[in-house]
């Protein structure tokens, strides 16, 4: 008799960095509830600064995951939105290129979402948003910086129909989620016209509209002070 995998499980929030994984576990054809369990990680009760959590995500970030399948064929644990597509692209075999040539520049660009439109459209959120006072010099700075961004992937989409060249990718699906957030960044898709035919076109993939979906109904406003602080406060930087 065939014995059934265990599913993955995937530690996440419907957040940017959390619906990257939630799109690929979906592209590579894993089913929720039934290949992959999304395990909810509310980062505004501060659930992941929980025991069990910091276990797999030692920098108590989200997603996380824990394949009961491994490389070795044991249980593998992984922190890293980016290290999880790269492993999950390595295990299926999808969305990275095998040449050397088309595959680093693949990972030019996913670490181009990693090193500069994660941390900058983040931080630009965060001052539009979050941030309890409002100071002109960082919105302008970030605002003006993720602005700077989309120039950048707007000019290289004039030339490919990705942002790696002819095939969709992890490098697609890292900076996708971060593009869906455009309105509390302060600019216009129309602003960037690639951009915009991107966007739209990978937003009607089937697999990205379950993925962007997964947790979304748990995710509330923040609104209150005590997720701020849990977020944004002291909490975040007591030793643990």
């Amino acid at each position: 008799m065939k014995q059934t995998q265990k599913p993955i499980d995937i530690y996440s929030w419907a957040t940017p960095n959390g619906h990257k994984v939630h799109i690929m576990m979906e592209e590579c054809g894993y089913r929720l509830g039934k290949d992959w369990l999304a395990h909810p990680i509310d980062i505004g009760a501060g659930d992941q600064f929980k025991k069990e959590f910091l276990k797999i995500s030692p920098n108590n970030k989200i997603p996380a995951m824990v394949d009961p399948h491994g490389p070795d064929g044991k249980p593998f644990a992984l922190f890293e939105s980016g290290a999880i597509l790269l492993y999950l692209a390595s295990k299926t075999g999808k969305f990275l290129p095998k040449t050397d040539r088309a595959k680093f520049e693949v990972m030019q660009w996913l670490l181009f979402q990693m090193g500069g439109v994660g941390p900058m459209l983040g931080q630009t959120h965060h001052f539009r948003i979050y941030a309890p006072e409002k100071i002109d010099y960082a919105i302008n700075r970030y605002t003006n910086e993720t602005r700077r961004l989309y120039g950048v992937m707007d000019k290289e989409l004039s030339k490919k129909q990705y942002i790696a060249g002819k095939e969709y990718s992890i490098a697609d699906i890292a900076i996708f989620p971060w593009t869906r957030s455009w309105k509390n960044q302060g600019l216009t898709l129309e602003e960037f016209p690639n951009v915009l035919r991107w966007h739209e076109e990978i937003a009607a993939r089937p697999a990205v509209q379950r993925g962007v979906e997964v947790l979304t109904s748990l995710r509330k406003p923040l609104v209150d002070n005590k997720a701020r602080d849990v977020l944004f406060g002291k909490t975040q930087y007591q030793k643990r």
